[in-house]
């Protein structure tokens, strides 16, 4: 696809990918960021997906080597949740070029709050361990797909979601959750770029810009993350799913 933009404006995207990098790091939801700034750059939606995902590429990459450097999570550990997040991811964005997600918008301002508010007032939420309420397997063959499915398909709060189930449902720490959440993400994010690019839906130059702004934002974000642990990361998932409330319910 080709659409010409101005170099001031591409600097502008850079900036919002780089500040969207960091917060996607730390609690997801940079794509409240980037999505509406490629909108408003003109650049049309299926294509702002695509190209969003270009960029978004290099931060989740980039967050998942500082994770796996720190000894956070190892990909061997999560080969098979790996391959399901990306199959997901996969016939997500095959779907998403085929029947935009209209009905998606008006419901997940209803889901992300839910979080939001699950994550304001569950005591202690992912400080520690638990016991896990179903089984790893079960974990990575129904959920990581269904996550990565809507990945492929919109987006927006992914590593939240990742994040936040594998604590409920797995009972692991809110660290090692992200952690895992970012390497999930890449996958997911991998299958798309492949399947936006095939459709002919990425914008190469500005995404490859973009993707600079990214790899560093999520750079630091994934340190603050491992310094501040949970007491840090648990605040910026409740401020993030209210923000992403506030943007889709009134824009």
């Amino acid at each position: 696809m080709d659409l010409q933009l101005t170099y001031e404006i591409i600097a502008l995207l850079v900036g919002v990918a780089l500040v969207a990098g960091f917060i996607d790091a730390m609690a997801g939801g940079g794509g409240l960021l980037t999505i509406p700034a490629l909108l408003l750059a003109g650049v049309p939606p299926v294509a702002t997906l695509g190209t969003n995902k270009l960029q978004a590429v290099a931060g989740s990459f980039s967050a998942s080597v500082t994770m796996v450097k720190k000894d956070i999570i190892h990909p061997k550990h999560i080969v098979f949740a790996l391959v399901m997040a990306f199959v997901g991811s996969a016939l997500g964005t095959l779907a998403v070029q085929q029947m935009p997600p209209d009905a998606l918008i008006k419901i997940l301002p209803v889901l992300i709050g839910a979080i939001g508010l699950y994550t304001l007032f569950a005591p202690n939420l992912g400080e520690v361990a638990r016991t896990p309420r179903i089984s790893d397997k079960l974990y990575q063959r129904l959920v990581v797909p269904v996550i990565g499915f809507y990945d492929g398909y919109f987006g927006p709060a992914t590593g939240t979601f990742f994040s936040l189930s594998n604590v409920v449902l797995r009972g692991a720490d809110l660290v090692r959750a992200t952690g895992m959440a970012k390497l999930c993400n890449f996958a997911t994010n991998l299958a798309s770029v492949l399947f936006f690019a095939w459709g002919g839906q990425i914008l190469w130059k500005v995404g490859l810009f973009m993707m600079i702004g990214q790899a560093v934002g999520a750079y630091f974000g994934s340190r603050m993350v491992i310094k501040g642990g949970a007491r840090f990361v648990r605040p910026v998932i409740v401020l993030m799913c209210f923000a992403m409330v506030i943007k889709f319910v009134w824009g």
